[in-house]
């Protein structure tokens, strides 16, 4: 019977088990369970429906215990800044509410007038979003919103599915670092800046580190009799953390972009980078493995791809991801430009319609075909990524020689090459499963089978393909960056 680990990788669409053992010295891996995960408008509300994702686990958890692997340990990790209340008796008291949830639209500037804004960025060093933790309390006070005040404890994502699956309550550091009041210094919640929103900080447990045991699994919530305890690990509960931790990277002199739908751009520190040009430029520091901090920025990623391909599929276009690049390369590269981080991105009603009028208000030539849409957005991404990465060189403390993408966007060839053309570094694309891995890595830190981020990092590369990208057409690249900046930034 081999040691296997358990890792459950909950993103805001789908769910994931992947079973996970190190054979030979290699690692291999095995999905046991995938599963829906929808945000539910509830009159007006939008929750997570906690019950059907935590029977989904049970489920897979009871087919892991049916094959021949003894389970060494469970990990969770999840989205970020959402959470759960637990009443005096350990109940949880409603399905968490999602950060979609339009109570937070203008709450930021409400609580800025308690506390001002450069204050709370200076506590913090997080990137302001309406939907963060912080806000989120303060409109959930605002409303009077009855499982908050009824709540002994409040928990985020992966700390709550783990209180369920053991009974104890744990603060995870990396998926706190998301809220916007955790100290990054101190590493403990900032009871001013909760105060300033109506919450009391002794109802957040004391945040532990990834790696921490938080408790063993229940066993009244199995199918069948269990005579072995499985310890549930504290992994690194955010997804990206975890992603991160699965960087192959065999020194300290890179830069990482967890690609998909939204694109993080950033680097490992030690020590947080908090003044007045990363708040100027609205750049975040968010927990790490091994206490170290994720320093980065979000970009907009696939999402403008993704908006424009829903709305040809309503003109009856269902192009594939094939058909999608040779439309790219039979168009002429850099006709028209966006910034893909411009606000009309966000959510327009027509992302087609905003990409046109963009170029339009800008005196560029306005995107006419499907395949000038998409050739403007990819090279719109990758010019995007080479500004972000000139922010990063400034900040890091070490040269930046590489990046590294992982994430589903590292299985787009195309982009991969075109951010090493734009940015003119090598790109070492993959792994794709890097949130799983990572969550799977610590655990097995955890267990013994490596010793430190170096070992896990080596093992990794060698479980896992990436694929090189070396920079091309530099002069190309950098003349069009020049009309990129004049017009887009």
């Amino acid at each position: 019977m081999k040691n296997c680990v358990i890792a459950i990788d909950l993103g805001a669409t789908s769910g994931r088990m992947i079973l996970s053992y190190i054979d030979n010295g290699q690692l291999e891996m095995q999905e046991i369970a995938r599963f829906d995960n929808r945000i539910e408008n509830r009159e007006g509300r939008f929750h997570w429906n906690l019950k059907s994702l935590f029977s989904e686990i049970i489920k897979g958890l009871n087919y892991a215990l049916s094959l021949d692997y003894k389970i060494l340990s469970i990990g969770v990790d999840t989205w970020g800044v959402d959470m759960g209340f637990i009443d005096e008796k350990g109940n949880v008291i409603e399905d968490p509410r999602a950060y979609r949830d339009p109570y937070t639209n203008g709450i930021m500037q409400e609580y800025f007038s308690i506390i001002p804004k450069e204050t709370v960025y200076k506590k913090t060093g997080i990137q302001f979003m309406n939907f963060n933790s912080l806000f989120q309390l303060y409109a959930a006070n605002k409303e009077k919103y009855a499982p908050l005040k009824q709540a002994d404890k409040i928990l985020f994502m992966p700390d709550l599915i783990s209180y369920m699956l053991t009974g104890n309550a744990v603060c995870e550091y990396t998926i706190a670092s998301t809220s916007q009041f955790m100290d990054p210094n101190m590493k403990k919640v900032d009871a001013d800046l909760l105060k300033a929103a109506g919450i009391d900080a002794s109802k957040f447990p004391d945040i532990v580190m990834p790696g921490t045991v938080i408790g063993n699994l229940r066993k009244d919530i199995l199918d069948k009799p269990l005579n072995y305890d499985i310890p549930v690990i504290a992994v690194a509960g955010h997804d990206t953390a975890s992603a991160v931790a699965a960087v192959p990277a065999k020194d300290t002199d890179f830069a990482y972009l967890s690609s998909g739908t939204w694109s993080l751009m950033g680097i490992e520190v030690k020590n947080p980078i908090i003044n007045e040009k990363s708040a100027e430029l609205n750049f975040t520091n968010e927990g790490g493995i091994e206490g170290t901090t994720r320093f980065l920025k979000n970009i907009t990623g696939m999402w403008i791809l993704e908006q424009c391909r829903k709305e040809w599929e309503e003109e009856g276009k269902n192009y594939s991801y094939p058909e999608i690049v040779e439309m790219i390369n039979k168009a002429e590269p850099f006709k028209s430009m966006i910034n893909t981080d411009d606000p009309v991105f966000a959510n327009p009603e027509s992302m087609i319609g905003s990409i046109r009028q963009y170029c339009e208000e800008r005196n560029m030539e306005v995107p006419e075909t499907d395949q000038q849409i998409v050739r403007c957005i990819m090279d719109s991404l990758a010019l995007r990524y080479r500004t972000v990465m000139d922010y990063l060189k400034e900040f890091s403390p070490n040269p930046i020689k590489r990046l590294h993408i992982i994430g589903g966007g590292a299985k787009n060839a195309l982009l991969n090459q075109f951010t090493s053309n734009s940015t003119g570094l090598p790109v070492y694309a993959g792994p794709s499963e890097a949130t799983a891995i990572g969550n799977i890595m610590i655990q097995l830190k955890a267990a013994g089978y490596v010793k430190d981020i170096n070992e896990m990092r080596d093992l990794i590369s060698k479980a896992t393909e990436v694929k090189e990208f070396i920079p091309q057409d530099k002069e190309m690249w950098d003349e069009a960056y020049g009309r990129y900046t004049q017009k887009c930034n």
